[in-house]
């Protein structure tokens, strides 16, 4: 006799990289910014030192660990003015991503985003897709300490959702992101838009190429004991 597999819990989304494909913009945000102050950097190995990171980090990991928290205020919102302006006109969900929101919706699944990004950042992207009316809760990079690979933010955001982090799935794109869910307890869905699936695939309870490979069938048979 087959069992039935229970829905998750809950089903939470970060937003750079999963929501949007606007990683690009960021990395050329962030060139645009070295380049102006001539701060060196690797091209090769600047993705993996930036995606999925806080502003607040970064900034202080390219001008000094002693760099005051209202320039660090100052430069994020310059910087994400520009990201916003740029990105506007190709702000649109990732392919497979609006089937599977409306299949979550339809199952009375809660939904949430949790985004190391900035709220202004969050919400100009939460409602450039329409999405407003899906997600119950939305935390973002504001409203935490600590930032991923801390679990502080899907602890958060489960919390919010009064939902166990055990019985919810977080989809992630990098890898910060993907040890932030884990930390947190959570089944991770890694999705191949910004970093390789191959290295994604070992961090990650399951890796696609795209939303197109998942459906609410396929999450809920991350809590069947046989999966992997």
């Amino acid at each position: 006799m087959q069992t039935k597999l229970e829905l998750p819990a809950a089903v939470i989304f970060d937003m750079d990289g999963v929501l949007v494909d606007s990683n690009p913009f960021h990395l050329a945000k962030w060139i645009d910014f070295l380049n102006e102050r001539q701060i060196p950097f690797d091209r090769a190995t600047l993705p993996e030192l930036i995606l999925g990171k806080r502003n607040d980090t970064l900034f202080r990991h390219f001008l000094g660990q002693d760099l005051a928290h209202d320039e660090t205020k100052r430069l994020s919102e310059e910087i994400e003015a520009i990201f916003r302006k740029v990105f506007k006109a190709h702000a649109k969900p990732l392919p497979g991503l609006d089937r599977l929101i409306r299949e979550c919706h339809a199952a009375a699944v809660p939904m949430a985003v949790a985004s190391s990004a900035m709220k202004k950042n969050v919400d100009f992207v939460v409602e450039a897709l329409g999405y407003h009316e899906y997600f119950r809760v939305v935390v973002t990079g504001d409203e935490v300490t600590h930032p991923k690979p801390d679990p502080e933010i899907y602890l958060k955001a489960a919390r919010r959702l009064a939902v166990e982090p055990a019985l919810a799935v977080a989809f992630e794109d990098s890898y910060v992101g993907v040890g932030a869910a884990k930390n947190a307890g959570m089944k991770c869905v890694a999705v191949a838009s910004s970093f390789p699936i191959e290295e994604l695939r070992p961090l990650a309870d399951l890796a696609v190429p795209s939303f197109e490979a998942v459906s609410l069938e396929k999450l809920q048979e991350l809590f069947s004991p046989v999966s992997n």
